[in-house]
């Protein structure tokens, strides 16, 4: 991968979690979830622009207990993101041809191992997301549209804007987010790269034995704020 790769993923999972949160990731959350007939109403842009401000409400509140406490932080971001993310498809195009080949308990344990491990290494970039580094863009799509893509703008520290948009389909639940496109590189895509090139080397089986132990390790410590190694 590149040298933009940490930062990269680091603002995927804090893009994902600012906008693709669907319900209460911790009982102090005061705004009810939508239910799933509700959320089926909404539309690509609704989805996004309502979730995001309860995870942004949520870690406004209790900022200091998330930074203390990594495993609350890994908690909510998996509580409020997965839900609203096509996990399974995405896994799926990530896995390319080893998921056709793959068996119904080795596809279910990379889909948990694969978006556990990703929250787990990267869900610390969340820590210092805050509501004004976060900006939708009109939707211009068609609301007859199955597929969708809604634009957003994430800010750095240095204010610069990085375009990061979000590919979403509807399922028989609703608009469901399935990859996110940050200035230009595909999440789907990059990652389906590095684990084809990993599984024909090591085999599935060992990939998924290697997130399943990232997933349970300790988590990546949050960088210092004008470090040299600070991506996002």
């Amino acid at each position: 991968m590149n040298t933009r790769e940490p930062f990269s993923k680091s603002l995927l999972i804090a893009a994902l979690g600012a906008a693709l949160a669907v319900g209460p990731g911790a009982a102090s959350l005061a705004a009810a979830a939508p239910t799933q007939a509700e959320n089926a109403q909404q539309g690509p842009e609704q989805i996004v622009a309502n979730s995001a401000k309860r995870m942004l409400d949520e870690l406004d509140a209790h900022r200091a207990m998330y930074a203390k406490d990594p495993a609350k932080l890994d908690a909510l971001v998996a509580n409020v993101l997965l839900p609203n993310f096509d996990s399974e498809y995405a896994a799926r195009l990530v896995l390319g041809p080893a998921w056709r080949n793959a068996t119904a308990e080795q596809r279910k344990r990379f889909v948990d191992a694969f978006y556990h491990s990703l929250l787990h290494n990267y869900g610390a970039a969340l820590i210092d997301f805050t509501a004004d580094r976060f900006e939708i863009l009109p939707y211009r799509g068609d609301p007859a549209d199955r597929n969708a893509t809604v634009r957003t703008f994430v800010k750095r520290e240095n204010g610069e804007k990085v375009p990061v948009n979000f590919t979403l389909h509807r399922t028989a639940t609703g608009w469901k987010a399935w990859d996110v496109v940050i200035e230009g590189i595909s999440y789907v895509k990059s990652f389906r790269t590095d684990f084809a090139s990993e599984i024909q080397q090591r085999g599935l089986d060992e990939v998924i034995s290697r997130l399943e132990r990232e997933a349970s390790g300790p988590p990546k410590p949050v960088e210092a704020k004008g470090g040299a190694s600070r991506h996002g």
